[in-house]
């Protein structure tokens, strides 16, 4: 699924996205608002983890829900 498909869709994909990133908060995902640069830089403040990994992340994720 492309980003422009996700903003779209973002109040359906939110639940999905949780379950993937269960130490998101629902004020995180309301911030992203299907915004990929956004989830990017809140799974990589949650999580600790490199942009490169988290960006590897939402691509895997964004394929995954299309």
């Amino acid at each position: 699924m492309n980003w422009d498909q996700i903003k779209g869709q973002w109040t359906q994909l939110k639940g999905k996205a949780k379950e993937q990133w269960g130490n998101l908060t629902d004020d995180d995902l309301d911030r992203a608002e299907g915004n990929r640069d956004q989830l990017v830089g809140r799974i990589q403040e949650r999580y600790g983890i490199a942009k490169e990994e988290a960006e590897r992340q939402v691509d895997d994720w964004s394929r995954e829900v299309g």
